[in-house]
């Protein structure tokens, strides 16, 4: 299948390890022109020279803190000067998990939801003068289910779904498409599940036998799932939030 990806411009957030990395690898696999940031400079040049070598289209990249909204935002207009445009938004960045103080609540609400919303504020102007795009979030199947202990890792990750089927309705007319993608638990070396593994290996087990298939997933199997719902291949799929998750969530979604 030809996802129609060659050629198109797409800036991910976050994207120098773990889903987002692999994210931007499979874009640049497709012939995709890719911008990725992250704070670390040293983390954004390592992962810009790797994806180099697989790519056939242009890498780029440079550090950002999505916190600062001018640094945000001129991080923004500089990649879409230098890429020529913007046609796919992956806002990638989280603020992950943490039910401890007050402080997560707030850590969440500007870099999960204040930064979704102000990327997606800067780059639907170019997408609508290129006569579209698409926008994919990422969302959490601990937002569709209840998960653990209340935190605001699972409330404003649900925020978000909400916000992207706002969207989707708000500006199809001008072909901006809008999705999210609810992972399940992923694991991979240095996340958050690799970590839980090690300091809690019996909730680790549990929750592996609780997925229908039997384990946790990949962070490449979550990327093709947002590489598909961004490319033209979902050419009439918006507003949808789709869970991947391999059975993990137990409800029926009508």
């Amino acid at each position: 299948m030809d996802l129609g990806l060659r050629g198109k411009n797409v800036l991910i957030t976050g994207a120098t390890q773990g889903i987002g990395r692999r994210t931007a690898n499979l874009f640049a696999e497709e012939g995709a022109n890719v911008a990725i940031c992250s704070r670390s400079p040293e983390s954004v040049n390592k992962a810009v020279k790797e994806m180099k070598v697989i790519a056939d289209g242009k890498i780029t990249g440079a550090p950002c803190n999505i916190k600062n909204k001018e640094e945000y935002e001129a991080w923004i207009e500089a990649m879409a000067e230098e890429l020529g445009g913007i046609d796919v938004f992956i806002p990638n960045v989280s603020a992950g998990g943490g039910a401890d103080s007050e402080k997560n609540w707030w850590k969440s609400f500007e870099i999960d939801v204040l930064g979704t919303v102000r990327g997606v504020e800067a780059v639907i102007p170019h997408m609508e003068k290129r006569g579209g795009g698409a926008v994919t979030m990422i969302s959490t199947t601990a937002a569709v289910e209840t998960f653990m202990v209340p935190q605001a890792y699972n409330a404003m990750k649900a925020a978000l779904i909400t916000y992207a089927k706002q969207l989707s309705q708000a500006h199809g007319e001008q072909g901006v498409r809008v999705n999210s993608v609810s992972p399940g638990p992923i694991y991979f070396d240095g996340g958050a599940w690799d970590m839980i593994k090690i300091s809690n290996e019996k909730f680790y087990e549990r929750t592996e036998k609780t997925h229908a298939l039997g384990r946790l997933g990949t962070p490449e199997e979550v990327a093709s799932c947002i590489v598909f719902l961004s490319s033209a291949a979902a050419s009439w799929v918006t507003g949808v939030n789709l869970v991947v998750d391999g059975g993990y969530t137990k409800r029926v979604q009508f």
